[in-house]
């Protein structure tokens, strides 16, 4: 075999070393980074190097520059959002993938990463139990697998209109109606808002306490609309982890001849699980479904799936031909399932993570996750002064703080407990608005994380809050 160029090897070694000590040390000190983005970006700023210098020395510039700025989101105690811990076998692979440096365009640019996506889709398809014929797409994340979803709704609902939205675009065009639930998530307006169907001009269907649309009123929605719709439903409320009626909802939307898409960024992956799959049940029935690799998979950033029921469809929306790419037909061309031409071979660390965790690995990971979020709010609830506000049938937890006082009193003791909890360091969770009241959202999805982190997290949450109370009392 022959050697590396020194001055690549040393770097490729030296990033290695430097990301195991990361890693090695994820837990210990502040779940926070150390300096915030002000101070980073006074100690970033620099001139334009008017000259190079050696790869090794780049790199360990780099790791001296970036590390006060580095968040634990890796951490066992990291609740802030709902993001994955980047598995080391995945964060393995993902390496080699950059270090292959293949771009997974078409199968005749990259057998290899074609090919392993290929096996990829069918595994993930088979996983989450979806109809075995859709296509997946492996994008960036969750906001762009729903853009890619609703982009072949889109194009799919004015083709059965007559009209070619590829070729003639959407000036003309027949309108394109849109129902979704008032608590959908904003990745989805997002989408909606690139594709030109606007954010503001959908059909907005009221949800119950925790965010799942009622069906009565979806209903009455769908008698209102005037031509078949998109209709967008929701597997994990961002911050109750509720599910929509699927077996319930989707009926109803079939009868008017529309395209059903599913948000369902975390909360489709407890399709993985048998005993948690009966909180998706219906969903299959649904045309399109969004997830992300990057939550629950605990695959690297980068990670997320377009999965769509109809392949031609998602081809037709997302296709780019020229005369100098490469096609055969019958063959799975990954370019035509996602809006970029170039791109890097995800497909390599989703292989990873499912191969090293298997389907038993995986539905016991979002199983534990789903005990640990019961057993904090458990502890939590039962604080005087502290409210769980959602039923904890996911991994999220929904608490706030003050809940004995006055709702502009509860918001404030609630941030000041949230900014306690932060500066103290011994976990991480965040806040957000909910109901028209702040509180503090906990997502339960690193793969390592233990009942001793929960636990240590709850202890460090109450101490914050019993502190924040006896100053409010103080006052």
């Amino acid at each position: 075999m022959t050697a590396l160029p020194h001055p690549l090897a040393d770097a490729l070694d030296r990033a290695a070393s430097h990301a195991k000590t990361f890693r090695a040390g994820i837990d210990d000190g502040l779940q926070r980074p150390a300096l915030d983005y002000p101070a980073m970006l006074a100690r970033a700023a620099a001139p334009l190097p008017e000259a190079g210098i050696a790869a090794a020395e780049v790199i360990e510039q780099l790791v001296e520059l970036a590390t006060p700025g580095l968040h634990k989101m890796a951490g066992r105690r990291f609740f802030g959002w709902v993001i994955g811990n980047s598995h080391p076998a995945g964060v393995a692979a993902d390496w080699l993938a950059s270090a292959w440096g293949q771009n997974a365009a078409n199968p005749q640019a990259s057998p290899a990463a074609c090919a392993l996506e290929t096996v990829a889709s069918s595994w993930l398809l088979e996983l989450l139990d979806l109809p075995r014929e859709s296509s997946v797409g492996f994008v960036t994340g969750a906001t762009l697998a729903n853009f890619v979803c609703l982009a072949a709704a889109r194009d799919e609902l004015l083709r059965r209109a007559g009209w070619d939205a590829a070729a003639d675009g959407l000036f003309g065009a027949p309108p394109v109606e849109v129902v979704i639930g008032a608590e959908a998530h904003a990745t989805v307006f997002s989408g909606l808002q690139f594709l030109g169907l606007g954010r503001n001009r959908v059909h907005r269907v009221a949800t119950n306490a925790q965010g799942a649309i009622l069906p009565e009123a979806f209903a009455t929605v769908l008698a209102a609309v005037r031509s078949p719709p998109l209709v967008v439903l929701q597997a994990g409320q961002i911050n109750s982890g509720a599910f929509d009626d699927f077996a319930r909802l989707v009926p109803l939307a079939r009868a008017r001849g529309a395209w059903i898409h599913v948000d369902g960024a975390f909360g489709l992956w407890a399709r993985a699980s048998m005993r948690l799959a009966a909180l998706a049940a219906g969903v299959e029935l649904a045309d399109s479904w969004a997830t992300d690799g990057h939550k629950w998979l605990q695959t690297p950033y980068d990670g997320g799936f377009a999965i769509v029921r109809d392949a031609a469809a998602h081809a037709r929306a997302m296709s780019t031909t020229a005369s100098y790419l490469p096609g055969v037909a019958g063959e799975r061309d990954p370019s035509h399932f996602v809006p970029e031409l170039s791109r890097r071979a995800r497909g390599f660390a989703t292989w990873a993570l499912i191969r090293h965790l298997g389907r038993a690995g995986i539905a016991a990971m979002v199983e534990r996750h789903v005990e640990l979020a019961q057993r904090m709010a458990a502890r939590l609830g039962h604080e005087p002064g502290v409210t769980v506000v959602n039923e904890v049938v996911l991994n999220q937890l929904v608490v706030r703080f003050g809940a004995d006082r006055t709702p502009a009193e509860g918001d404030r003791l609630t941030r000041a407990t949230i900014a306690r909890i932060q500066a103290d360091g011994e976990c991480f969770a965040g806040g957000a608005q909910w109901h028209g009241a702040w509180v503090m959202r906990i997502s339960v999805i690193g793969f390592d994380t233990t009942e001793a982190d929960a636990d240590r997290s709850v202890e460090a949450m109450l101490r914050a809050w019993r502190a924040v109370r006896s100053g409010a009392a103080a006052d």
